[in-house]
C-alpha cells in the first residue's frame, strides 16, 4: 500500500498546479475610433495660360554706340536682340575660345566694344553692353 499512497501524493500536487494556474484574463478591445473623411473641396476654374509677355524694359529699343554699330548695325533695338547679334557675329567669326568656351576673343571690332580687352567671359559681355547702349 505504500506504494499507492506514494502514486498518489506525486499525482495530487501535479493536480494542484494545474487547478492553481488560471487562464490569463484577455484585454478587452476598444472599438477603433471612426476615421473622419474629408470631402474634396471644390476645384477652382484654372485660368488658361495666356502666352507670356516679355517685359517692356527688355523691350525698349535702344540705340548703339559707334562702336556697337559696326556690329549689330546701326537701328535701334531691344538689349535682347543685340546679345542675340552679338552670338551671331562671335559664332559666324569664332570667336569663342576653342578650349574655354565661356570665353570670347575679341576682334578688333569687339575689341572696342569689350573696353580694348583681347578676352572676355561671356557673362562678362552684357556689362560691356550695357555701356555702349543708350
Amino acid at each position: 500500500m505504500a506504494k499507492k499512497v506514494a502514486k498518489k501524493a506525486a499525482k495530487k500536487p501535479a493536480a494542484k498546479k494545474a487547478v492553481k494556474k488560471a487562464a490569463p484574463k484577455k484585454a478587452v478591445k476598444k472599438a477603433a475610433p471612426k476615421k473622419v473623411v474629408k470631402k474634396a473641396a471644390p476645384k477652382k476654374v484654372a485660368k488658361k495660360k495666356s502666352a507670356r509677355k516679355p517685359s517692356a524694359a527688355f523691350m525698349k529699343p535702344l540705340t548703339p554706340s559707334a562702336a556697337l554699330a559696326a556690329v549689330v548695325g546701326s537701328k535701334a533695338l531691344p538689349r535682347t536682340e543685340a546679345v542675340k547679334k552679338i552670338w551671331v557675329y562671335i559664332k559666324a567669326n569664332k570667336l569663342q575660345d576653342s578650349k574655354n568656351k565661356r570665353m570670347i576673343n575679341a576682334d578688333e571690332k569687339l575689341k572696342v566694344v569689350f573696353g580694348g580687352k583681347g578676352q572676355v567671359s561671356m557673362f562678362d559681355m552684357a556689362k560691356f553692353l550695357s555701356k555702349h547702349l543708350s
